[in-house]
């Protein structure tokens, strides 16, 4: 049985990822700030909760001691901010520690025992508004944090085993509390993505960025 660690799941897309992962018979890590959601979440699925801020390298540091071996890493957690993107420095600061730091860490810490396993999956959860194709978006550092996790995805790729996959997704416009009611999109159809690259065969691509099981422009 593969175990994975999702990121942000108590709700929203993390929280479908981490249930769809359950349902394919993993064992799933469903990682949250906040310690009683997570574990309200966790036992809704069948998942184990996993206290972890991402923004914090300490919360990280103790999360993956605890966590043991992870096969599959979902980096999910995100932060939505506001105003322009030189507006605020806490922001700023916010986004990139979410989005970019975080993940960074994790992949720092938990590659290396894929690497020596022969096997891994890694799935950063990106958007469309960190994309350059589709003249980057959204509020405060948000694009700018998501184009950094694109760069580091195809960076991290290429140092990695083929044994390793690391890939990025866009879930697209999704009814979440970020998303909002009129998205587009349910939590299962933003979650699909995922789902299909944390559990790609060995053939399966690696420093790729999809949206809905297609590969898309940078």
């Amino acid at each position: 049985m593969k175990r994975a660690l999702v990121t942000g799941a108590n709700r929203g897309i993390g929280l479908a990822i981490a249930g769809g992962l359950v349902d394919l018979g993993h064992e799933v890590l469903l990682g949250a700030r906040d310690p009683s959601a997570g574990e309200n979440a966790a036992r809704r699925i069948g998942a184990a909760a996993l206290q972890l801020d991402v923004a914090d390298p300490a919360s990280i540091r103790r999360a993956v001691e605890e966590a043991g071996p992870v096969d599959v890493l979902v980096n999910n957690a995100g932060f939505l901010g506001s105003g322009g993107v030189l507006d605020d420095p806490e922001d700023f600061a916010e986004s990139m520690a979410v989005m970019v730091h975080g993940p960074w860490l994790l992949m720092h810490h938990l590659t290396p025992g894929m690497v020596a396993r022969g096997y891994g999956r890694v799935v950063n959860v990106s958007s469309g508004w960190g994309a350059f194709s589709e003249g980057m978006g959204g509020p405060g550092g948000y694009g700018v944090a998501k184009a950094a996790l694109n760069a580091l995805t195809v960076a991290a790729a290429r140092g990695l085993p083929k044994s390793v996959k690391v890939n990025v997704m866009c879930p697209g416009w999704v009814r979440t509390r970020m998303g909002g009611v009129g998205a587009n999109r349910s939590v299962e159809e933003g979650a699909d993505t995922a789902l299909w690259l944390a559990t790609l065969g060995a053939d399966g691509p690696t420093g790729g960025f999809f949206r809905d099981r297609r590969p898309i422009d940078w």
